[in-house]
């Protein structure tokens, strides 16, 4: 879950959040997928923690090793 804080002047429902009343100041979780709607509002909201990338990480692989060239002389 990612976190923003309410910077709002007034208190506000929230009915994403299960019409959990939001008070000024205060820093909540919102799901990672909604994070963006609620930082579009830079008058409203702002980012505390940024969602956390779940893919798992590319696996490094090894380079490939090409066999040396061998020359046969006729």
């Amino acid at each position: 879950m990612a976190r923003v804080r309410y910077i709002g002047a007034e208190p506000v429902t929230v009915p994403e959040l299960g019409d959990r009343r939001i008070e000024p100041d205060e820093m909540v979780e919102v799901p990672d997928a909604r994070f963006d709607g609620y930082v579009c509002q830079p008058g409203t909201w702002e980012a505390v923690e940024e969602p956390k990338n779940d893919e798992p990480a590319p696996k490094k692989l090894a380079p490939a090793v090409k066999p040396l060239a061998t020359k046969t002389e006729v």
